[in-house]
């Protein structure tokens, strides 16, 4: 079933919860639905639940999308006010062709005994006998009659007031709910940006010390390159992408890391295989493996990088990351910490509450141990 489908179903059944409103609260129960045919009140009660949801309908879709949300307030407030009076007016007119109620049309008439009676034939009881001096005889009870003018517009302004409340809260939450979807999608574009250029400008410093040292794996590591930029213009657009691809795209990146490195450093990488249908957010988890080489290789220097990507079932996944430190972070220079810390963002913004990100930072090592449910 689409969306569009269920969001129709969604506001049919809303309808007509409303419609059933004052037969689920009534005495009768939907047994009053028998009285429309005959029983004018009933009809316009009906009728003013129509009307409510009538003005629901053009107050969401037209008066606050163009009134309200574009500051003509005063221009909101007389269309409101109008749409009431329209509502009122509709349902004064079919009060009057149904026959309003009796009113008082100035004729006088006699008033009851007081005590007893006074002239004429004497009152008689049901059984036929007199009724006892000094009392009267009941008068005939009056007939129930529906509710008064002021009663009915009472009932018709709170519907009216509960379909204004309810079209502008639900609007207004729309609204919040698409302007803060699309801040995050700027901002994530916006880190994006960033971390895109980050590892570009890692990988060209990894080719640029193979062409220093001539090395003859330098052709490769070109290649290799290519692939990368071929991921990143292609997939690491999207929000999220096949897990496996991701795999690939780090065992690549490790790859190309391994042609330039000497012996004194020893580098250790495990990935899963079984992937199939899991997705991520590109380019997430190489930041941290982009920083593991960035500080912790040295020629002079022997070290150590740990590499570890672990899947649970229940689409838990589980990245290990440490490294011996054998350079020292130079806080001036370009693109220092950018990949980090954005990432670390982005984390916040696509798994809320479905993270867990631990970071050990030592004197001697640096180690990343990251959570996430895929999920």
């Amino acid at each position: 079933m689409s969306r569009r489908i269920a969001l129709i179903l969604i506001h049919l059944l809303g309808c007509l919860l409303f419609l059933s409103l004052p037969y689920l609260f009534a005495e009768n129960g939907f047994a009053k639905l028998a009285e429309l045919p005959t029983n004018p009140h009933e009809r316009r009660n009906l009728l003013s639940y129509g009307l409510t949801i009538t003005f629901f309908y053009v107050n969401y879709y037209y008066l606050i999308p163009r009134l309200f949300f574009g500051r003509h307030y005063g221009l909101y407030a007389v269309s409101v006010v109008g749409s009431f009076l329209l509502v009122q007016t509709t349902l004064s007119i079919v009060n009057q062709q149904a026959g309003s109620p009796p009113r008082f049309d100035g004729a006088v008439r006699p008033m009851p005994p007081p005590d007893g009676h006074r002239g004429g034939p004497p009152p008689v009881s049901a059984d036929g006998a007199a009724p006892p001096p000094g009392t009267a005889a009941p008068w005939p009870k009056a007939r129930a009659q529906p509710p008064g003018l002021p009663s009915e517009i009472n009932h018709t302004f709170f519907l009216f007031l509960a379909g204004l409340l309810l079209s502008l809260a639900i609007r207004i939450n729309n609204r919040w709910r698409e302007t803060e979807r699309e801040r995050i999608q700027t901002e994530l574009r916006y880190l994006k940006a960033q971390i895109n250029p980050h590892f570009l400008f890692n990988t060209l410093n990894s080719i640029y010390s193979l062409a220093i040292e001539q090395s003859p794996s330098t052709a490769d590591a070109v290649v290799q390159l290519s692939s990368f930029l071929r991921y990143v213009i292609t997939e690491g657009r999207q929000d999220r992408v096949a897990l496996s691809h991701e795999l690939a795209y780090i065992g690549h990146y490790i790859a190309l890391q391994r042609l330039r490195m000497v012996d004194t450093v020893q580098v250790s990488y495990q990935a899963p295989t079984a992937v199939n249908g899991y997705q991520i957010a590109p380019l997430l988890l190489i930041s941290f493996i982009e920083n593991a080489f960035k500080y912790g290789v040295s020629p002079q220097e022997p070290s150590r990088i740990d590499v570890r990507i672990e899947l649970a079932t229940g689409g838990r996944l589980h990245l290990h990351v440490a490294n011996q430190k054998v350079r020292v972070a130079d806080p001036t220079a370009v693109g220092s910490g950018i990949g980090l810390s954005n990432t670390q963002a982005r984390l916040q913004l696509l798994y809320p509450g479905r993270h867990e990100l631990v970071i050990r930072d030592e004197p001697d090592t640096f180690a990343v141990e990251l959570e996430m449910n895929l999920l």
